[in-house]
């Protein structure tokens, strides 16, 4: 097969190689499984299905099966390697698992990275890995010298013989340990005695995100490789009729102009001419179901929708009763926008298919899928398909698609022309014909009693469904609830008596997928919005009406508290200034931000502050998770100041960053990223920082301008002065 050439990957590739007479290391896992990779020609590791491999130049890599998207798997699941191998950190090394059962999520049974999973469900497994290698090296060590395993130890790749002082590195002893069975549930550490786990750690994939080595799926180039462009249809749903290619054929550098499953792909020597050849392409499409779409016709269709009982998802009490007899009754709708992923890296794929076997390069977060995928589309056998997992510049849930659709171009044109092909997206054709966050409209009542105290609480949610028809539904789809809808709105975690949340399927036909933090992004916002309506209602402050309905809710009040300490919430702030605060529970992490934002009299918003807090249990590198929490930060402020998609006679209007705009440098905050200590269940940390941005900017907006944010993104007009 096909090797990288350029001069920084074939570097990239000898570093990341086997380097001879290793140890490799698998968990709970025959002595005797398949290789995770085919041993290189001349080496002697013992090809074991492996997590750890220790090379003779004392080199420790560690396997990683969680793509790396700038979320950190590929620092912090080898730290958690290194801490329980008594490691030395400066010769630990990463390298993207390849497509294997050993390598599927503990929970969701295929390979694939999402729902902020990377390092918490890898908290055991992974730990184990790296003590059942440190036990391993430790016997080879004591049948070296002929002495107990109980007179030695481990520090920093070496095993020390406390008797005699005699050391060990662990490279001199890979062949050795790997020949010994492993043992199959190794003792693990106590955390207080960790050295490197819950110490800020400079990342393992920086140096060369920064000096150009790094490797993400546009920067694969094969020998022979062609490049396409692939014409898809304008309007979702629409079918090819027929197409004239004789002008786009006489473009230089042309070399195929094919018909595959999604539409019409253009071969040729670069990407500039495959380009300039698909617009002048002559394509007819039939009419499909939403050639009339218009966003503002559906907005009437969705509050229609808002008007009809849905399936419910949480039931509490007599929300009916209790709404009759409240002191005050609040009603408020909200109308919140289908929003692209934008990744800085547009959606491509390499792929080599023979007669005998497929290669594939790209930067996924569906592996199992993807694999799958290639070879159905190629019919081949599973075991003559290699993917490779290159970094991702950006996922946010596009990159998880059920139907792999941009790998299976690639496999498609690639398997027709016969040569290696890489399929490149542009910003445009993923701005207008990728996937979105659903659209959401929400319709919310609440009632108030004479103390002050909510009574009644009524959320109905109408949006798409984007699980349904998947082979994901029988999972997520519970009682007739898509559970992605509805999240972060059932499980609202405030003491009212009286609650009923239930959910409208909207109609289909946008394609829509998770999006980072799915369901929360816009459940947090109007439950967070509007329990900070209430407050002001009920003449009460924000932050100390919220922590009386916490009250058995400990690690949401903990949170809560935490932030608005370290916000100084309470005192005044900076004249022309508003500060909002809000909270909300994801993927088993707790966070809260309060936000510092002032208004101009024409109706612009500037976000002079975030304070935010986490309680994600314990820590493994808090570095990543200030990341994190500053990423989501931009993240949401971009949806929420600019995000946007809309359809006009079916077409999406956005077509790039000039009109689906990004946060600027010089509109950034500043952000205060804080850890709440913790030892309670660990959680996610990739999405949990988005949802509480935009109610924490909207209730600071309220505070300075005494207007309610009804609609995302927030615009000036519904702000002017």
């Amino acid at each position: 097969m096909n090797t990288i050439v350029n001069l920084s990957r074939r570097d990239f590739l000898k570093t990341t190689a086997l380097t001879g007479g290793g140890l490799i290391l698998g968990v709970h896992l025959p002595r005797l499984a398949r290789a995770a990779e085919e041993p290189q020609q001349g080496t002697s590791s013992l090809p074991l299905n492996a997590f750890v491999r220790i090379g003779k130049d004392n080199i420790v890599t560690v396997i990683v099966n969680h793509s790396e998207m700038g979320q950190g798997p590929y620092t912090s699941v080898p730290m958690m390697v290194a801490e329980e191998l008594d490691a030395d950190w400066s010769k630990v090394r990463y390298e993207a698992a390849p497509v294997a059962p050993e390598y599927n999520h503990s929970i969701f049974g295929i390979q694939m990275t999402g729902g902020s999973t990377s390092t918490w469900t890898e908290w055991e497994r992974l730990r184990k890995a790296g003590a059942a290698a440190r036990r391993m090296l430790l016997a080879a060590a004591a049948e070296t010298w002929n002495v107990g395993v109980e007179t030695c130890r481990t520090e920093n790749n070496q095993v020390i013989h406390g008797d005699s002082g005699r050391k060990l590195s662990y490279g001199e002893l890979a062949e050795k340990a790997s020949r010994l069975a492993p043992p199959q549930n190794p003792p693990l550490k106590d955390p207080k005695t960790f050295k490197l786990v819950g110490k800020p750690t400079k990342r393992l994939d920086t140096p060369d995100k920064t000096n150009g080595k790094a490797l993400f799926g546009l920067d694969v180039n094969v020998p022979g490789m062609l490049v396409a462009v692939v014409a898809r249809p304008p309007v979702f749903g629409e079918k090819l009729r027929n197409f004239n290619a004789d002008k786009a054929k006489a473009v230089p550098g042309v070399q195929h102009v094919i018909q595959i499953e999604r539409g019409v792909a253009v071969v040729a020597d670069g990407f500039w001419p495959a380009k300039r050849a698909r617009e002048a392409l002559e394509i007819v499409w039939d009419d499909g179901p939403l050639a009339s779409l218009d966003s503002g016709a559906q907005r009437e269709q969705y509050a229609a929708l808002a008007r009809k009982p849905g399936v419910v998802a949480r039931k509490e009490g007599d929300v009916a009763t209790a709404l009759g007899s409240a002191a005050k009754k609040f009603e408020a709708v909200y109308d919140l926008p289908y929003l692209a992923h934008a990744t800085m890296e547009p959606m491509n794929c390499v792929a080599d298919v023979r007669a005998d076997s497929a290669e594939v390069w790209t930067g996924t977060q569906f592996q199992t899928p993807d694999r799958d995928a290639i070879v159905q589309d190629t019919g081949l056998k599973p075991e003559q398909v290699k993917l490779h997992t290159m970094l991702c510049g950006g996922g946010f849930g596009r990159r998880a698609v059920p139907d792999s659709h941009f790998v299976r171009e690639a496999v498609q044109i690639s398997k027709a022309i016969k040569k290696p092909v890489k399929v490149v997206w542009t910003r445009e054709d993923d701005m207008r014909g990728g996937f979105y966050r659903p659209r959401a409209f929400h319709s919310i009542s609440a009632g108030l009693g004479a103390d002050g105290n909510p009574l009644a609480w009524q959320h109905r949610i109408v949006c798409q469904s984007f699980i349904a028809g998947t082979p994901f539904e029988s999972a997520v789809m519970k009682g007739g609830v898509d559970e992605t809808a509805v999240e972060g709105a059932k499980d609202i975690p405030y003491d009212i008596p009286n609650l009923l949340v239930d959910w409208q399927m909207a109609p289909g036909g946008v394609p829509c997928l998770w999006w980072r933090s799915v369901g929360h992004s816009h459940n947090a916002f109007v439950v967070e919005t509007f329990i900070d309506e209430l407050a002001h209602a009920a003449g009460k402050d924000p932050f100390e009406f919220r922590r009386a309905l916490l009250a058995n809710r400990p690690r949401h009040k903990r949170v809560l508290e935490f932030v608005a300490e370290k916000a100084a919430w309470g005192k005044p702030v900076a004249e022309g200034r508003g500060r909002g605060i809000a909270m909300h529970e994801s993927f088993g992490s707790f966070l809260a931000h309060v936000i510092e934002a002032s208004v101009s009299k024409d109706g612009r918003v500037r976000v002079h502050r975030i304070v935010g807090a986490i309680d994600c249990g314990p820590v493994v590198n808090p570095d990543t998770i200030r990341a994190q929490i500053e990423g989501g930060a931009v993240f949401a402020l971009t949806a929420a100041l600019y995000g946007e998609i809309t359809f006009e006679k079916g077409r999406v209007k956005q077509r790039n960053f000039h009109d689906y705009p990004m946060l600027r440098m010089n509109e950034m905050p500043e952000v205060e990223a804080h850890i709440v200590p913790s030892e309670e269940r660990m959680g996610g940390v990739g999405e949990p920082g988005v949802p509480p941005v935009a109610p924490a900017l909207a209730n600071a907006i309220f505070a300075v301008t005494g207007k309610r944010v009804r609609r995302l993104p927030i615009r000036a007009e519904d702000l002017r002065a």
